[in-house]
């Protein structure tokens, strides 16, 4: 059998389902096909006032696809939250290997200009694919989120997979869909253009706040 490739991710992807592992130290993984999908409505997206704050504070500053393999490896870390994870190094390879033809990205959060928090995931089309997420200070990780929300809705995407709902997405207004409604939403996503590197770094705080309740 031959191995499973780059391709082979993206072609799952555009199916409409991911990869998992058992645990950060087992070899190999399956494929998950959830009956019930987690996504981040991008024109309902819910900012607390608390969350909103912090953002125009402007303590965090961010970048994009600088600190790839960092982040990867923050969120395969365990944690104070979790103990293990699901990104082994079979997944870790296949999305650095995504992230050099330019399909996945990083969001990084910046304290001090030190790596704080951020996320990954996929881009295809106008679709993207969250994958994971890690905070080393308070905020971090619902920083970088936010500041995905805003990228995404600036470059155009109509999708945003959060895979499976937790009590932390739902404070965002997550949505959990069956899967045939979002097998059709993301027909639809895959078939637009997002441009990732559309939002400037450098965007603040409050404009980002802008960019996400806008056609709310």
């Amino acid at each position: 059998m031959k191995p499973f490739s780059p391709d082979d991710l993206i072609a799952c992807y555009k199916r409409g389902v991911f990869p998992m592992a058992e645990s950060r130290a087992d070899e190999g993984f399956f494929i998950v096909d959830p009956e019930w999908r987690c996504i981040l409505p991008l024109n309902a997206f819910h900012l607390s006032r608390r969350l909103k704050r912090t953002m125009r504070g402007d303590a965090f500053s961010f970048t994009i696809d600088r600190d790839f393999a960092a982040v990867i490896d923050a969120c395969a870390a365990p944690g104070p939250d979790r103990e293990d994870t699901w990104i082994n190094s079979d997944i870790r390879t296949l999305y650095l290997d995504l992230h050099s033809r330019g399909l996945a990205h990083s969001v990084e959060t910046r304290q001090d200009g030190q790596l704080a928090g951020g996320l990954y995931g996929v881009a295809l089309g106008g679709a993207f694919f969250g994958e994971s997420m890690f905070s080393r200070t308070t905020d971090a990780s619902k920083a970088a989120l936010v500041h995905l929300v805003a990228r995404l809705k600036f470059g155009g995407f109509r999708l945003l997979d959060a895979q499976f709902t937790t009590p932390h997405l739902e404070q965002f207004g997550a949505q959990t869909l069956p899967r045939r409604i979002f097998q059709s939403l993301l027909g639809v996503a895959l078939d637009a253009k997002g441009d990732f590197a559309a939002l400037p770094e450098t965007t603040s705080g409050d404009e980002l706040i802008k960019i996400i309740e806008r056609h709310h």
